[in-house]
């Protein structure tokens, strides 16, 4: 298929084109090798307020001191929900992104939680966590539960808020609407950015029988804040995004082929767990540097090369 022709990306002064990572602790050293990274992210649940404010480890300190812009991340709004917002987890939220001067949060389209939590006096919560990111119903109904969740999540944040589809192994039998058709409505509804995982859209295609680059062509490309690319592998006949094995060469490629239609964006890898040694974690960044037309930032000359 041939590629669209190249958008503007939405805000673009929020985030510098660039390769970015996920900040997590377990790779904080390596991290603080890299040079001239675009971003990093972080994952606002992992830092905690301990009563005198949101601890920021020092080794993520020094990266925003030095002048790295980095991102909050949130994994458990629950925008999905038919509850109203958790205005404590929006707080955190909020307060994480102005620890580590954000300029724009993240959260996911979907849902973690249901129920009520308990009224004054009840011994217990009428709420159950399910302790992943759930997939919402591409309906009507969803999108309009949705909206009134991001717009109330706008309304106590500062900074803007960009969105994340989420991977999904199964879909639900009432969808109505493409996930590009979706996101496009949502979007437009909520003046909200996206976060376009690259892995996530492979998954997603390649488990429901549809084509990866066709559905990637359908999201509203133009609304990009930045993207994130990930490993993952094929377990009893499904892929399943790990966000812990290697990046398979088709999401590398399919990232190639978003940015022949977008020109340069913000991309970050990101990594979970099992990490690798650092030498494969630095060809891999320059693999995925290289596959996007983008600066390496490993120190020295590295092979460039996914591992096989």
């Amino acid at each position: 298929m041939a590629a669209a022709a190249a958008v503007v990306v939405v805000e673009a002064g929020l985030l510098q084109p660039g390769l970015g990572i996920g900040w997590r602790s377990s790779l904080a050293e390596s991290i603080g090798r890299l040079n001239g990274l675009s971003f990093v992210e972080v994952v606002a649940e992992n830092l905690h307020d301990h009563g005198s404010g949101i601890d920021v480890p020092p080794d993520l300190q020094q990266l925003v001191d030095g002048g790295s812009t980095a991102v909050a991340h949130g994994i458990s709004l629950s925008l999905g929900s038919a509850a109203e917002v958790d205005q404590s987890r929006l707080a955190h939220l909020r307060r994480v992104g102005e620890a580590i001067r954000a300029p724009l949060v993240s959260e996911h389209i979907a849902f973690v939680r249901a129920g009520s939590p308990a009224p004054p006096g009840a011994p217990h919560a009428d709420m159950l966590e399910a302790g992943h990111l759930l997939p919402v119903p591409r309906s009507l109904d969803s999108l309009l539960v949705l909206t009134a969740n991001i717009r109330q999540a706008v309304d106590g944040l500062e900074v803007p808020l960009a969105l994340e589809p989420i991977a999904a192994l199964a879909e639900w039998p009432d969808n109505t609407m493409t996930e590009g058709q979706f996101l496009t409505e949502l979007l437009e509804r909520t003046d909200a950015l996206l976060v376009l995982d690259v892995a996530n859209v492979y998954a997603n295609a390649v488990n429901h029988g549809r084509d990866p680059l066709a559905a990637l062509l359908e999201f509203p490309l133009e609304r990009i804040a930045y993207c994130h690319i990930a490993g993952g592998s094929v377990m009893d006949g499904l892929y399943q995004d790990t966000h812990q094995d290697p990046v398979p060469r088709e999401v590398l490629e399919l990232g190639g082929e978003l940015l022949q239609s977008t020109g340069p964006v913000p991309l970050m890898l990101e990594r979970d767990g099992k990490f690798p040694p650092e030498a494969v974690f630095f060809a891999e960044l320059d693999a995925i540097a290289d596959a996007a037309g983008l600066p390496r930032v490993t120190p020295g000359a590295t092979a460039g090369q996914l591992p096989e």
